[in-house]
């Protein structure tokens, strides 16, 4: 019965020594209580990754793809959200809008991965000048796909019941 546990286990200890790793063996049961046993850091990787995936519309995938990788190798960033992925997502974003520089730098990485991903050659624009016609990621058409992005992220969408939505909802049958 489980009252005698404790009995048992009292008889158990005093026919042998009592060791260091009987104590590490005892606690380590009660060590990981309540915890996820995947790192944290990891949960705020895919919490990042999910937040782009929801919230970035980027028909073509590379800007997706360059972003992505450029959260998920950041993790003194993340480590900052780790709590709450979302807004290290926000501070990327909001990083690249601020500087031109970086921003420039997306455009073209992204503009490579686009050319990897569809074996074709990309189109680099030169910052102040005029984007090839053929361009799939100019420096504007991503500027305002990050602006989207930060706005969805800032405000996102909120579920709401419509009027007649209760009754579709599953009712208690009588008894």
């Amino acid at each position: 019965s489980p009252d005698n546990t404790p009995d048992i286990q009292q008889e158990l200890r005093l026919s042998r020594p009592f060791t260091l790793a009987d104590a590490i063996g005892q606690e380590a049961g009660n060590f990981m209580k309540g915890e996820s046993p995947i790192p944290r850091l990891v949960q705020a990787k895919h919490g990042a990754q999910q937040a782009l995936k929801e919230s970035l519309v980027d028909g073509p995938g590379a800007l997706h793809r360059v972003l992505e990788q450029w959260l998920v190798d950041d993790e003194r960033r993340l480590s900052q959200y780790v709590g709450h992925p979302t807004e290290a997502v926000k501070d990327l974003l909001a990083a690249v809008l601020r500087s031109p520089a970086t921003l420039y730098e997306l455009v073209r990485q992204t503009d490579v991965t686009w050319g990897q991903i569809y074996d074709s050659r990309p189109h680099f624009q030169q910052p102040g000048q005029p984007p090839h016609p053929d361009d799939e990621y100019t420096h504007e058409s991503v500027r305002e796909t990050l602006e989207q992005c930060l706005c969805c992220l800032n405000h996102p969408p909120v579920a709401e019941l419509e009027p007649d939505s209760e009754a579709a909802l599953p009712q208690a049958k009588p008894e």
